[in-house]
Formats: structure tokens, sequence, C-alpha cells
């Protein structure tokens, strides 16, 4: 078999085949080899680390990833137990996160120590949908007019297409958006525990095929016209959610507030107004009025196989405060969080195992049951991160804790 893959990755760094076709004289895993190999070889690097993976390149080829040369490792921390008490999540959880930014983790998890002896967080799912919004063209508003009426009566007719291409996926809205002689029409889906883009996508094709045979004066230019929006920061789905929009509360006893947080009230409160609203305001963060959302979706989408470049508009929300009589009430709203626990990287073995420490691995029963689950879990976790670091920033004990944590420093 050496002389065989020697034989490939002569050929590779000759220039005789590309390294994506090694895939074709190879088998999977081996394929894998070669093409580090040659990699070694054409860049004058030795690749141990990334050659040294658990991963199965038979189970991840057409699946999850291409040209694949092996793996890298990110930490992964735990945070927790982080008491939820939510419609599908209801206990106590430990939650990992996978990140390379020293006291990330700890943060989180004195929020959570503070969050759970405050009887822990509650949380609700409002919305729950994936969307694809396909732009089509027509000749004139008055084409358009027509069109939309056809749409609207015809919705029975589209779902049916739509939901012909899956077996878990239901079209629940169609919403149309017209910009002259433009016309989006966002689809919106349930997709039960996928995260479900592709599912959407496959089945709005699908759709769209069908609109453009019966409706011929309609052109689909493209299945995506940015009115979805994917991986990117979009009015439309601040207001309308696109995946789930989650809302995390707590209230934290001013008890809890001076010892666990070693803070006070009124100065959270302070902060996350002149913070996160204020500043926010005059930075012109439209959609993002809070402190680090992102870091807390970055690290556990990283651990759990989620679509990270979905980090932009999962991490839009915000974070509220008020000074109640009984402590400091906080909430976080995300707006449009997509995640799920089937399909792309969930099947993987170590983000398996990551979801499995939540117990949302796989499907749920009912089906959907285990991704709003880990959603509230979520929630409930950058809930933790976000009190933490207002109190840290209070505290004035950021820089502290990053030159300890994050530089390995005596301070």
């Amino acid at each position: 078999m050496q002389e065989i893959i020697d034989e490939i990755v002569n050929k590779a760094v000759k220039g005789e085949i590309e390294l994506h076709e090694i895939d074709n004289f190879l088998e999977a895993n081996a394929a894998m080899v070669a093409r580090r190999q040659a990699i070694e070889r054409l860049t004058n690097t030795q690749l141990p680390s990334i050659g040294s993976t658990i991963l199965d390149y038979s189970e991840i080829k057409n699946r999850n990833a291409e040209n694949v040369i092996g793996g890298i490792q990110i930490p992964v921390g735990v945070i927790g137990p982080l008491k939820v008490n939510g419609d599908y999540a209801k206990g106590d959880f430990y939650v990992p996160l996978a990140t390379t930014e020293g006291a990330l983790i700890a943060s989180v998890n004195r929020g959570a120590k503070a969050v759970t002896k405050s009887g822990g967080t509650r949380v609700k799912i409002i919305f729950d949908g994936m969307a694809r919004a396909p732009v089509f063209k027509l000749d004139s508003i008055e084409e358009v007019s027509k069109f939309l009426d056809w749409i609207k009566k015809n919705f029975s007719k589209i779902k049916e297409v739509a939901e012909s291409t899956t077996s878990h996926g239901k079209l629940i809205n169609i919403e149309p958006f017209v910009l002259g002689n433009n016309v989006w029409l966002r689809f919106v889906y349930e997709t039960g525990d996928a995260m479900g883009m592709n599912m959407a996508t496959i089945a709005t094709e699908k759709a769209c095929e069908f609109i453009e045979r019966e409706f011929g004066e309609a052109e689909c230019v493209a299945v995506s016209g940015n009115m979805c929006s994917d991986k990117k920061q979009s009015q439309i789905n601040s207001l309308h959610g696109r995946g789930k929009t989650v809302v995390a509360e707590a209230l934290i006893p001013h008890e809890i507030v001076k010892t666990v947080l070693k803070s006070d009230t009124n100065l959270i409160h302070e902060v996350n107004l002149r913070k996160n609203w204020l500043g926010g305001a005059r930075a012109g963060t439209i959609f993002q009025f809070n402190a680090h959302f992102a870091n807390i979706i970055a690290a556990i989408f990283i651990a759990t196989g989620q679509d990270v470049a979905q980090v932009v508009e999962s991490s839009s929300g915000y974070t509220w405060t008020e000074v109640r009589e009984e402590g400091l009430y906080i909430s976080v709203t995300l707006t449009s969080l997509e995640v799920g626990t089937v399909g792309g990287g969930t099947r993987l073995p170590t983000q398996r195992e990551a979801l499995s420490i939540m117990g949302v691995a796989g499907p749920g029963n009912p089906p959907g049951s285990n991704a709003k689950k880990f959603a509230e879990i979520i929630a409930s976790t950058v809930l933790a991160g976000e009190l933490n670091l207002l109190a840290a920033l209070a505290n004035k004990e950021l820089g502290k804790a990053h030159m300890k944590l994050g530089r390995g420093a005596k301070v």
C-alpha cells in the first residue's frame, strides 16, 4: 500500500494529478495520508500533529469536507452545573466550550454559578423556522401583482412540492418582499432537529422549479436572494427570526451579586446601559446590543459541530437588565440562533460526544425537541457569560483576569 501511496504522492507533487483527484486512486483514509504527504513535500513542512487524528475520512468524504489532510484540535472545557428551567431543557447541565481564549470558560463558569445559585434561568423559544429566500424577476409591476396573488392562491400546492423533498421539513410560510420588478419569496420551514439550511435550500429549489413552470412570467434568478439572510447580519433576521428566536432570563439576588460576582447590582446595570446600549448605539452596532454573545456562541458551535460561519447572525441579540427590589434582573434575546443536533458536523465523533454531555445528541422524541433543548441551553449559557462579563467590567477586573488566565502572568 505504501508503494501505491508514494506513487500517487509523486504524481501530485509533479502536478500530474490534482489534490482532489487523489480520491479517485486510493481508499479514503489512504487518500488523506497521500494528500498530506504531498502538501508536506510541496510546502517543505512537516504536519505530524494535523495527521494525528481520529477522523475517519470515509465518513467525512462527500459529507463534511473535501481535500482533507487531517484534523485540527482546539481545547474544550466545560462550564457548569448550569440550572435551566426551559420548556425542553430542565435541570442542571454541563456545557462544552471549544476555545483558545484564556479566561472565557472561567468567566462563563462564574456566571453559571451565580445563575444556578439564583434558581437558574427561565427560557422560551418564541419563533422556530429556517428561511431560504429566492429572488424572482418579472417584466413589470403589473406582473408582480399577479405573481403575488398567484403565490398566495397556490400556497398549498407549493407546500406539497417543497415538502416532497424531505421527511422532516414543513413549509410554514412564504413571506413576499418587492423592489421594483423584483420579488423575494422568503420560504420559512420547520426543520425538526436539523439546523435545516440545506433542507430548506433543496426544498425551495424544487418549489422554484414548480413556480417557474406554472407561472411562466417569473424567472428565478437565485435560490438565495439575501433576504434569507445566511451568514450575514440583517434586519430581517433580527425582526422576523431565522432558526430559533430564544429569550432567557434570570433574577440574581443582591447577595449573590455581592458574594459570587463580587459586584454591585446598580453598577452592573449601569455598565449594561452605558456600554451595551449607549455605546452600541453610538458605535452603530446594529442588532448587537450585547457584551460578547459571539464568544459563547462560537465556542459552543465549534465544540458541537455547528456551522461556525453562522455565528454572524446567531450571535445577534440584546442584553437587558433591571434593578429590582429582589436583585438584578437580566435577560438575553437571541433573535436568530441557527443550531441543530443532527446533520452537518454534529455527526463527527468528538462533536457528537460534546452534544451527548448535554443530552442532545441525535434526533429528539418528538422530532425537534433535541434542537430546541439545545437552543435553550445555549441561551442560558450566553446569559451566564453576559452576566459575568458585565460584573467583571463593573469590578474593573477584566484586564487582570486576562493577564492571569490569558497570559499566565501573576496578578
